[in-house]
Protein backbone atom coordinates (compact mmCIF):
# COMPACT_ATOMS: atom_id res chain seq x y z
CA UNK A 1 0.00 0.00 0.00
CA UNK A 2 1.34 3.44 -0.93
CA UNK A 3 2.17 5.96 1.80
CA UNK A 4 -0.30 8.35 0.16
CA UNK A 5 -3.07 5.96 1.18
CA UNK A 6 -1.57 5.77 4.68
CA UNK A 7 -1.95 9.53 4.99
CA UNK A 8 -5.53 9.51 3.71
CA UNK A 9 -6.79 6.55 5.75
CA UNK A 10 -7.15 6.51 9.53
CA UNK A 11 -6.76 2.82 10.32
CA UNK A 12 -7.34 3.40 14.03
CA UNK A 13 -10.70 5.00 13.22
CA UNK A 14 -11.61 2.12 10.88
CA UNK A 15 -11.17 -0.34 13.77
CA UNK A 16 -12.55 2.01 16.42
CA UNK A 17 -9.47 1.82 18.66
CA UNK A 18 -7.10 4.43 20.06
CA UNK A 19 -3.67 5.07 18.55
CA UNK A 20 -1.99 3.52 21.60
CA UNK A 21 -4.07 0.33 21.50
CA UNK A 22 -2.12 -2.88 22.04
CA UNK A 23 -1.55 -5.39 19.25
CA UNK A 24 -3.75 -7.93 21.04
CA UNK A 25 -6.63 -5.44 21.26
CA UNK A 26 -6.28 -4.61 17.57
CA UNK A 27 -6.32 -8.30 16.64
CA UNK A 28 -9.39 -8.93 18.78
CA UNK A 29 -11.37 -5.98 17.38
CA UNK A 30 -10.35 -6.74 13.79
CA UNK A 31 -11.36 -10.38 14.15
CA UNK A 32 -14.81 -9.36 15.39
CA UNK A 33 -15.35 -6.81 12.61
CA UNK A 34 -14.17 -9.23 9.92
CA UNK A 35 -16.60 -11.87 11.17
CA UNK A 36 -19.50 -9.37 11.26
CA UNK A 37 -18.87 -8.17 7.69
CA UNK A 38 -17.72 -11.42 6.07
CA UNK A 39 -19.13 -11.94 2.51
CA UNK A 40 -20.48 -15.34 3.55
CA UNK A 41 -22.46 -13.72 6.38
CA UNK A 42 -23.73 -10.76 4.36
CA UNK A 43 -23.89 -11.90 0.73
CA UNK A 44 -24.47 -9.12 -1.79
CA UNK A 45 -24.01 -6.36 0.80
CA UNK A 46 -21.69 -3.83 -0.89
CA UNK A 47 -21.23 -1.77 2.29
CA UNK A 48 -20.23 -4.88 4.25
CA UNK A 49 -17.78 -5.91 1.49
CA UNK A 50 -16.14 -2.48 1.60
CA UNK A 51 -15.96 -2.55 5.40
CA UNK A 52 -14.45 -6.05 5.26
CA UNK A 53 -11.69 -4.81 2.94
CA UNK A 54 -11.00 -1.69 5.04
CA UNK A 55 -10.73 -3.70 8.25
CA UNK A 56 -8.40 -6.18 6.55
CA UNK A 57 -6.11 -3.36 5.36
CA UNK A 58 -6.08 -1.74 8.79
CA UNK A 59 -5.33 -5.02 10.55
CA UNK A 60 -2.47 -5.94 8.16
CA UNK A 61 -0.73 -2.63 8.88
CA UNK A 62 -1.38 -2.21 12.61
CA UNK A 63 -0.52 -5.74 13.76
CA UNK A 64 2.87 -5.60 12.01
CA UNK A 65 5.25 -3.63 14.29
CA UNK A 66 7.41 -2.36 11.40
CA UNK A 67 4.46 -1.30 9.26
CA UNK A 68 2.68 0.30 12.20
CA UNK A 69 5.78 2.32 13.13
CA UNK A 70 6.19 3.51 9.54
CA UNK A 71 2.46 4.31 9.33
CA UNK A 72 2.53 6.33 12.56
CA UNK A 73 5.68 8.22 11.44
CA UNK A 74 4.10 9.03 8.09
CA UNK A 75 0.92 10.43 9.63
CA UNK A 76 2.84 12.41 12.28
CA UNK A 77 4.99 13.92 9.53
CA UNK A 78 1.90 14.87 7.55
CA UNK A 79 0.06 16.27 10.58
CA UNK A 80 3.15 18.21 11.67
CA UNK A 81 3.16 20.29 8.50
CA UNK A 82 5.97 18.53 6.67
CA UNK A 83 3.72 18.59 3.62
CA UNK A 84 1.54 21.54 4.48
CA UNK A 85 3.40 24.46 2.86
CA UNK A 86 2.21 25.52 -0.56
CA UNK A 87 4.29 27.37 -3.14
CA UNK A 88 2.96 29.78 -5.71
CA UNK A 89 4.14 29.57 -9.32
CA UNK A 90 7.52 31.14 -9.81
CA UNK A 91 8.77 30.92 -6.24
CA UNK A 92 10.84 27.81 -6.88
CA UNK A 93 8.11 25.47 -5.64
CA UNK A 94 5.95 23.08 -7.54
CA UNK A 95 3.41 25.49 -8.96
CA UNK A 96 0.52 23.05 -8.66
CA UNK A 97 0.45 23.56 -4.90
CA UNK A 98 2.55 20.49 -4.00
CA UNK A 99 4.81 20.94 -1.03
CA UNK A 100 7.32 18.20 -0.38
CA UNK A 101 10.20 19.93 1.39
CA UNK A 102 11.74 18.37 4.48
CA UNK A 103 13.29 20.23 7.39
CA UNK A 104 16.69 20.28 5.70
CA UNK A 105 15.35 21.80 2.49
CA UNK A 106 15.66 18.57 0.51
CA UNK A 107 12.76 17.66 -1.75
CA UNK A 108 11.04 14.53 -0.43
CA UNK A 109 8.38 13.30 -2.86
CA UNK A 110 8.00 9.80 -1.43
CA UNK A 111 5.27 7.53 -2.63
CA UNK A 112 2.66 10.24 -3.28
CA UNK A 113 1.60 8.99 -6.66
CA UNK A 114 0.45 5.49 -5.71
CA UNK A 115 1.47 2.23 -7.27
CA UNK A 116 -0.80 1.96 -10.28
CA UNK A 117 0.76 4.10 -13.04
CA UNK A 118 3.65 3.32 -15.35
CA UNK A 119 6.10 5.84 -16.81
CA UNK A 120 8.62 4.62 -19.31
CA UNK A 121 8.47 1.14 -17.83
CA UNK A 122 9.06 2.38 -14.29
CA UNK A 123 6.35 2.26 -11.67
CA UNK A 124 5.39 5.79 -10.61
CA UNK A 125 4.78 4.56 -7.07
CA UNK A 126 8.41 3.45 -6.85
CA UNK A 127 9.82 6.38 -8.83
CA UNK A 128 10.69 8.40 -5.76
CA UNK A 129 11.75 5.61 -3.45
CA UNK A 130 10.42 4.67 -0.06
CA UNK A 131 8.87 6.71 2.72
CA UNK A 132 9.02 10.41 1.77
CA UNK A 133 12.65 11.03 1.04
CA UNK A 134 14.17 7.69 1.98
CA UNK A 135 14.70 6.74 -1.63
CA UNK A 136 18.32 5.85 -1.01
CA UNK A 137 17.43 2.99 1.30
CA UNK A 138 17.87 -0.57 0.07
CA UNK A 139 14.68 -1.72 -1.72
CA UNK A 140 12.77 -4.54 -0.17
CA UNK A 141 12.72 -7.87 -2.01
CA UNK A 142 9.80 -8.12 -4.39
CA UNK A 143 6.94 -10.35 -3.32
CA UNK A 144 5.66 -13.08 -5.64
CA UNK A 145 2.44 -12.10 -7.33
CA UNK A 146 -0.62 -13.72 -5.74
CA UNK A 147 -3.05 -15.48 -8.04
CA UNK A 148 -6.37 -13.94 -8.99
CA UNK A 149 -9.62 -14.82 -7.24
CA UNK A 150 -12.03 -16.99 -9.23
CA UNK A 151 -15.81 -17.25 -9.20
CA UNK A 152 -18.07 -20.14 -10.13
CA UNK A 153 -21.64 -21.30 -9.52
CA UNK A 154 -23.33 -24.50 -8.41
CA UNK A 155 -26.93 -25.66 -8.00
CA UNK A 156 -28.28 -27.58 -5.01
CA UNK A 157 -31.58 -29.15 -4.08
CA UNK A 158 -33.48 -27.61 -1.18
CA UNK A 159 -32.58 -30.49 1.14
CA UNK A 160 -28.87 -30.34 0.17
CA UNK A 161 -28.80 -26.63 0.96
CA UNK A 162 -30.49 -26.97 4.34
CA UNK A 163 -28.68 -30.09 5.53
CA UNK A 164 -25.27 -29.41 3.95
CA UNK A 165 -23.48 -31.54 1.38
CA UNK A 166 -19.99 -32.47 0.18
CA UNK A 167 -19.73 -32.33 -3.59
CA UNK A 168 -17.07 -32.37 -6.33
CA UNK A 169 -16.59 -29.20 -8.36
CA UNK A 170 -14.81 -29.16 -11.72
CA UNK A 171 -12.80 -26.06 -12.62
CA UNK A 172 -10.76 -25.06 -15.64
CA UNK A 173 -8.30 -22.40 -14.52
CA UNK A 174 -4.58 -21.66 -14.03
CA UNK A 175 -3.28 -24.07 -11.38
CA UNK A 176 0.21 -24.86 -10.04
CA UNK A 177 2.29 -26.73 -12.60
CA UNK A 178 2.56 -30.35 -11.52
CA UNK A 179 5.82 -30.82 -13.42
CA UNK A 180 7.85 -28.14 -11.57
CA UNK A 181 5.56 -27.84 -8.51
CA UNK A 182 5.06 -24.14 -9.22
CA UNK A 183 8.73 -23.07 -9.26
CA UNK A 184 8.85 -22.44 -13.01
CA UNK A 185 12.22 -24.21 -13.26
CA UNK A 186 12.88 -27.53 -14.95
CA UNK A 187 12.76 -30.43 -12.44
CA UNK A 188 16.16 -30.89 -10.84
CA UNK A 189 17.01 -27.18 -11.12
CA UNK A 190 16.03 -24.09 -9.13
CA UNK A 191 15.61 -20.37 -9.87
CA UNK A 192 18.59 -18.27 -8.84
CA UNK A 193 18.59 -14.87 -7.17
CA UNK A 194 19.02 -12.08 -9.68
CA UNK A 195 22.53 -10.67 -9.25
CA UNK A 196 21.57 -7.36 -10.81
CA UNK A 197 18.98 -6.43 -8.13
CA UNK A 198 19.96 -8.91 -5.39
CA UNK A 199 16.47 -10.37 -5.46
CA UNK A 200 14.68 -7.07 -4.86
CA UNK A 201 13.11 -6.93 -8.32
CA UNK A 202 13.86 -3.19 -8.58
CA UNK A 203 16.95 -1.07 -9.15
CA UNK A 204 17.34 2.13 -7.11
CA UNK A 205 19.56 5.05 -7.99
CA UNK A 206 19.92 8.65 -6.87
CA UNK A 207 19.91 11.69 -9.10
CA UNK A 208 20.51 14.83 -7.10
CA UNK A 209 17.79 15.18 -4.52
CA UNK A 210 15.66 12.46 -6.11
CA UNK A 211 15.66 8.74 -5.49
CA UNK A 212 14.50 6.59 -8.42
CA UNK A 213 13.37 2.97 -8.40
CA UNK A 214 12.48 1.01 -11.50
CA UNK A 215 11.87 -2.66 -12.30
CA UNK A 216 14.98 -4.71 -12.85
CA UNK A 217 15.40 -5.41 -16.57
CA UNK A 218 17.33 -8.63 -15.96
CA UNK A 219 14.60 -10.47 -14.01
CA UNK A 220 11.63 -8.36 -15.16
CA UNK A 221 10.86 -7.38 -11.60
CA UNK A 222 10.56 -10.93 -10.24
CA UNK A 223 13.82 -10.95 -8.25
CA UNK A 224 14.86 -14.33 -9.64
CA UNK A 225 16.13 -15.77 -12.90
CA UNK A 226 15.25 -19.17 -14.33
CA UNK A 227 18.09 -20.52 -16.48
CA UNK A 228 16.25 -23.71 -17.44
CA UNK A 229 12.50 -23.09 -17.68
CA UNK A 230 10.03 -25.91 -17.09
CA UNK A 231 8.99 -27.59 -20.35
CA UNK A 232 5.35 -27.66 -19.27
CA UNK A 233 4.69 -24.12 -18.01
CA UNK A 234 7.63 -22.34 -19.74
CA UNK A 235 8.79 -20.70 -16.52
CA UNK A 236 5.40 -19.38 -15.33
CA UNK A 237 4.95 -21.94 -12.55
CA UNK A 238 1.29 -22.44 -13.49
CA UNK A 239 -0.66 -23.99 -16.30
CA UNK A 240 -4.32 -23.99 -17.30
CA UNK A 241 -5.90 -27.34 -16.57
CA UNK A 242 -9.16 -28.92 -15.51
CA UNK A 243 -9.22 -30.07 -11.91
CA UNK A 244 -11.78 -31.43 -9.50
CA UNK A 245 -11.96 -30.17 -5.92
CA UNK A 246 -14.19 -31.39 -3.12
CA UNK A 247 -16.35 -28.60 -1.74
CA UNK A 248 -18.12 -28.80 1.61
CA UNK A 249 -21.33 -26.77 1.49
CA UNK A 250 -22.27 -25.88 5.09
CA UNK A 251 -25.80 -26.59 6.39
CA UNK A 252 -28.28 -23.74 6.05
CA UNK A 253 -26.79 -22.08 2.96
CA UNK A 254 -29.25 -19.73 1.24
CA UNK A 255 -30.03 -19.12 -2.41
CA UNK A 256 -27.56 -16.62 -3.90
CA UNK A 257 -25.06 -16.95 -1.04
CA UNK A 258 -21.33 -16.90 -1.86
CA UNK A 259 -18.96 -19.34 -0.20
CA UNK A 260 -15.25 -18.49 -0.02
CA UNK A 261 -12.70 -21.28 -0.44
CA UNK A 262 -9.30 -19.92 0.55
CA UNK A 263 -6.39 -20.82 -1.73
CA UNK A 264 -8.54 -22.59 -4.34
CA UNK A 265 -8.40 -19.80 -6.92
CA UNK A 266 -5.90 -19.10 -9.68
CA UNK A 267 -2.33 -20.16 -8.96
CA UNK A 268 0.22 -17.44 -8.24
CA UNK A 269 3.24 -16.73 -10.38
CA UNK A 270 6.20 -19.03 -9.68
CA UNK A 271 4.91 -20.59 -6.51
CA UNK A 272 3.21 -17.47 -5.10
CA UNK A 273 0.03 -18.03 -3.05
CA UNK A 274 -3.09 -18.93 -4.98
CA UNK A 275 -6.13 -16.67 -4.98
CA UNK A 276 -9.46 -17.62 -3.46
CA UNK A 277 -12.45 -19.31 -5.05
CA UNK A 278 -15.95 -17.88 -4.53
CA UNK A 279 -18.82 -20.29 -5.15
CA UNK A 280 -22.30 -18.79 -5.64
CA UNK A 281 -24.99 -21.25 -4.59
CA UNK A 282 -28.35 -21.51 -6.35
CA UNK A 283 -31.06 -23.48 -4.53
CA UNK A 284 -33.85 -25.26 -6.41
CA UNK A 285 -37.34 -24.76 -4.88
CA UNK A 286 -38.88 -27.73 -3.06
CA UNK A 287 -42.40 -29.07 -3.65
CA UNK A 288 -43.15 -29.41 0.06
CA UNK A 289 -40.87 -27.12 2.05
CA UNK A 290 -40.27 -23.40 2.02
CA UNK A 291 -37.92 -21.26 4.05
CA UNK A 292 -38.14 -18.06 6.08
CA UNK A 293 -34.62 -17.30 7.36
CA UNK A 294 -33.72 -20.19 9.66
CA UNK A 295 -37.34 -21.35 9.89
CA UNK A 296 -38.68 -24.18 7.76
CA UNK A 297 -42.20 -23.65 6.39
CA UNK A 298 -44.79 -26.18 5.22
CA UNK A 299 -48.52 -25.98 4.38
CA UNK A 300 -50.70 -28.95 5.40
CA UNK A 301 -54.17 -29.57 3.88
CA UNK A 302 -56.84 -30.28 6.53
CA UNK A 303 -60.60 -30.82 6.56
CA UNK A 304 -63.07 -28.55 8.28
CA UNK A 305 -63.92 -31.09 10.97
CA UNK A 306 -60.22 -31.47 11.87
CA UNK A 307 -60.01 -27.76 12.61
CA UNK A 308 -63.36 -27.65 14.37
CA UNK A 309 -62.90 -30.75 16.53
CA UNK A 310 -59.10 -30.74 16.79
CA UNK A 311 -56.67 -33.46 15.69
CA UNK A 312 -53.00 -34.48 15.50
CA UNK A 313 -51.29 -34.18 12.10
CA UNK A 314 -48.26 -36.11 10.83
CA UNK A 315 -45.99 -33.43 9.33
CA UNK A 316 -42.69 -33.95 7.42
CA UNK A 317 -39.44 -32.35 8.63
CA UNK A 318 -35.81 -32.49 7.50
CA UNK A 319 -35.29 -35.50 9.77
CA UNK A 320 -38.49 -37.53 9.23
CA UNK A 321 -42.03 -36.86 10.41
CA UNK A 322 -43.32 -35.27 13.61
CA UNK A 323 -46.78 -35.12 15.20
CA UNK A 324 -48.35 -31.65 15.41
CA UNK A 325 -51.42 -31.09 17.59
CA UNK A 326 -54.18 -28.95 16.09
CA UNK A 327 -56.26 -27.39 18.91
CA UNK A 328 -60.06 -27.53 18.78
CA UNK A 329 -61.51 -24.53 16.99
CA UNK A 330 -58.35 -23.70 14.99
CA UNK A 331 -58.99 -21.22 12.17
CA UNK A 332 -57.99 -21.73 8.54
CA UNK A 333 -54.51 -20.34 7.77
CA UNK A 334 -53.28 -20.49 11.35
CA UNK A 335 -49.53 -21.08 11.76
CA UNK A 336 -48.46 -23.69 14.31
CA UNK A 337 -44.84 -23.50 15.51
CA UNK A 338 -42.71 -26.57 16.29
CA UNK A 339 -39.52 -25.51 18.08
CA UNK A 340 -36.11 -26.69 16.87
CA UNK A 341 -37.28 -28.49 13.75
CA UNK A 342 -36.14 -25.89 11.23
CA UNK A 343 -32.95 -25.10 9.32
CA UNK A 344 -29.53 -25.54 11.02
CA UNK A 345 -28.06 -22.23 12.22
CA UNK A 346 -24.46 -21.17 11.65
CA UNK A 347 -23.84 -20.63 15.35
CA UNK A 348 -25.45 -23.93 16.34
CA UNK A 349 -29.00 -25.05 16.97
CA UNK A 350 -31.92 -24.99 14.56
CA UNK A 351 -34.72 -22.69 13.55
CA UNK A 352 -38.37 -23.67 13.94
CA UNK A 353 -40.88 -25.52 11.79
CA UNK A 354 -43.84 -23.31 10.84
CA UNK A 355 -46.92 -25.36 9.91
CA UNK A 356 -49.73 -23.53 8.11
CA UNK A 357 -53.10 -25.37 8.10
CA UNK A 358 -55.19 -24.86 4.98
CA UNK A 359 -58.78 -26.18 4.64
CA UNK A 360 -59.31 -28.46 1.66
CA UNK A 361 -62.90 -28.26 0.32
CA UNK A 362 -64.29 -31.39 -1.43
CA UNK A 363 -65.09 -30.50 -5.07
CA UNK A 364 -68.14 -32.80 -5.25
CA UNK A 365 -70.10 -33.59 -2.10
CA UNK A 366 -72.93 -36.11 -2.56
CA UNK A 367 -74.94 -38.73 -0.72
CA UNK A 368 -74.72 -39.11 3.02
CA UNK A 369 -71.86 -36.61 3.31
CA UNK A 370 -73.95 -33.89 1.60
CA UNK A 371 -76.99 -34.71 3.74
CA UNK A 372 -74.90 -34.65 6.91
CA UNK A 373 -73.41 -31.29 5.96
CA UNK A 374 -76.84 -29.82 5.26
CA UNK A 375 -78.04 -31.04 8.65
CA UNK A 376 -74.97 -29.47 10.24
CA UNK A 377 -75.60 -26.16 8.46
CA UNK A 378 -79.17 -26.15 9.81
CA UNK A 379 -77.97 -26.88 13.34
CA UNK A 380 -75.26 -24.21 13.01
CA UNK A 381 -77.82 -21.55 12.11
CA UNK A 382 -80.04 -22.68 14.96
CA UNK A 383 -77.19 -22.28 17.40
CA UNK A 384 -76.82 -18.62 16.39
CA UNK A 385 -73.34 -18.95 14.90
CA UNK A 386 -72.70 -16.38 12.13
CA UNK A 387 -69.26 -16.61 10.44
CA UNK A 388 -69.65 -13.01 9.17
CA UNK A 389 -70.68 -11.46 12.45
CA UNK A 390 -68.77 -8.24 12.94
CA UNK A 391 -67.44 -8.32 9.39
CA UNK A 392 -67.08 -4.86 7.87
CA UNK A 393 -68.87 -6.00 4.69
CA UNK A 394 -72.11 -6.20 6.66
CA UNK A 395 -72.14 -2.47 7.19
Amino acid sequence: MAQREWVEKDFYKVLGVSSDASTEEIKRVAKKLLAENHPDRKPGDAAADEKYKEVGEARDVLVDPAKRKEYDETRRLFAGGGFGRRYAPGDGGFGGGFSGYGTDGEVNLGDLFGAAGQTGGANIGDLFGGLFGRGAQQPRPSRPRRGNDLETETELSFLEATKGVAMPLRLTSPAPCTNCHGSGARPGTSPRVCANCNGAGVISRNQGAFGFSEPCTECRGTGSIIDEPCDECHGEGKITRTRTINVRIPPGVEDGQRIRLAGQGEAGLRGAPSGDLYVTVHVRPDKVFGRDGDDLTVSVPVSFHELALGTTLSVPTLEGKVGVRVPKGTSDGRILRVRGRGVPKRNGGHGDLLVTVKVAVPPNLEGEAAEALEAYAKAERASGFDPRAGWSGNV
